[in-house]
């Protein structure tokens, strides 16, 4: 038998036995298991931060209306109904911040928070917290008992402490003209949390609302990856956001007010769309670099066709020169000087020899190479093949023209 064909069948069966081998072990080792991956959230879930506040509320057979917008012309509000405003109060217009207060003395509930705390506020107005009469705390308010920048703990019986309004901006009322029926916290550190009579109403100032929002607490880089948990869902917090809404739960219509958070087009198509994109601009660098000129060329440029009339009189005047007619050129320099003396000087103009070069002697007399001699030099005609010559009378012909 050939030595060739034995090694051949010998290598197929060593092959062949690796490859079962192998799927044994893999067969033998496998264990199938699920898992659960959390999907991106998309729609009003993304950008509504009290998404599922929403649904806990509809769930609980309360009557509730989310928007992006106050828009009280489309949305008329009923004596009974609850307003949460999760968005900045510097955003409302003063209209709407008188509309919100009448409305809540006939009996509505009205929810805002401060500004947050890391815009500087200044003298800037605040509506419906200006009217209540609260003072903020300012960015860069400090002192030994200013303690707005801790959390705060909320308690709940058998369950772990949830650290509420971090960071957030506290208040005072002392100079509000009715006193809380609640209040969270005290005169040394500042208020988190206070409810206000208004006539038949209320009006509830938080220091934030993060604990109302989808937004969880889990590390930003994998935001676009994972919402982590919601800040709603920790029990504490469901059980003071039910609090919150007690007033007028079920009496009405509760309106949820939000702005809302849009992530933004590049992060979404860096993170969700790079499997389109990366062989898009591998391709790009690719045809760049193929149409890319290449260092140094090959052979030196063809010189281009020149059709400069500076050219053509430069070449026209060296080939009269060198055939020996430079008396005619000097004679043109000549006669153009003089045809602007007599437009600018006649009298001058009009005069020979000596009493010509006087005069303009007398009109050049600032320029001290313009003296008797050049100005007499130059209106004289040079010798034939004095070259030397030629060029400095018409140089001074040309000068002396120019400064008529």
């Amino acid at each position: 038998m050939n030595r060739n064909l034995v090694f051949t069948i010998v290598g197929a069966v060593v092959l062949i036995a690796a490859l079962l081998l192998g799927v044994s072990l893999w067969r033998s080792n496998y264990v199938k298991v699920e898992e659960e991956v959390e999907e991106p959230r998309s729609g009003e879930a993304a950008s509504n931060p009290l998404y599922i506040l929403k649904l806990a509320l509809r769930n609980d057979k309360v009557k509730v209306d989310a928007r992006q917008r106050l828009a009280l012309a489309l949305h008329p509000l009923q004596p009974r109904d609850t307003v949460l405003i999760y968005r900045d109060p510097r955003t409302l217009s003063k209209a709407d911040a008188d509309a919100l207060l009448g409305w809540v003395e006939r009996g509505g509930h009205l929810i805002v928070r401060t500004p947050p705390l890391r815009d500087k506020l200044g003298e800037s107005p605040v509506p419906v917290l200006d009217t209540l009469g609260l003072t903020l705390l300012d960015a860069d308010d400090s002192s030994p008992q200013d303690q707005r920048n801790d959390c705060v703990g909320l308690y709940e019986r058998g369950l772990e402490q949830q650290s509420l309004f971090c960071n957030a901006r506290r208040f005072y009322y002392y100079n509000s003209d009715v006193e809380p029926d609640y209040a969270w916290g005290d005169e040394d550190e500042a208020y988190v949390y206070a409810r206000f009579p208004r006539g038949k109403g209320s009006v509830d100032v938080l220091a934030d609302m993060d604990f109302l929002s989808n937004r969880g607490n889990a590390n930003p880089l994998l935001s676009a990856f994972s919402f982590g948990t919601d800040e709603i869902a920790a029990p504490a917090n469901a059980a003071f956001a039910r609090q919150l809404l007690a007033p007028n739960y079920r009496a009405g219509t509760i309106h949820l007010i939000y702005a809302a958070e849009v992530p933004s087009l590049w992060k979404t198509l860096i993170f969700n769309s790079w499997m389109a994109w990366l062989p898009l601009l591998l391709w790009l660098l690719g045809w760049l670099w193929q149409r890319t000129q290449r260092f140094g060329p090959l052979r030196p440029a063809p010189a281009l066709e020149r059709r400069s009339l500076l050219e053509h009189i430069v070449a026209s005047g060296e080939h009269i020169y060198r055939y020996g007619y430079g008396a005619i050129l000097y004679e043109a320099a000549r006669r153009a000087f003089l045809l602007r003396l007599r437009r600018r000087d006649p009298y001058a103009a009009a005069q020979q020899g000596q009493e010509q070069v006087a005069l303009l002697v007398e009109r050049y007399k600032q320029d001290p190479t313009l003296g008797a001699a050049a100005i007499g030099d130059a209106l004289t005609q040079p010798l034939t093949r004095d070259h030397a010559a030629f060029r400095t009378r018409i140089a001074t012909l040309i000068r002396m023209r120019n400064r008529l």
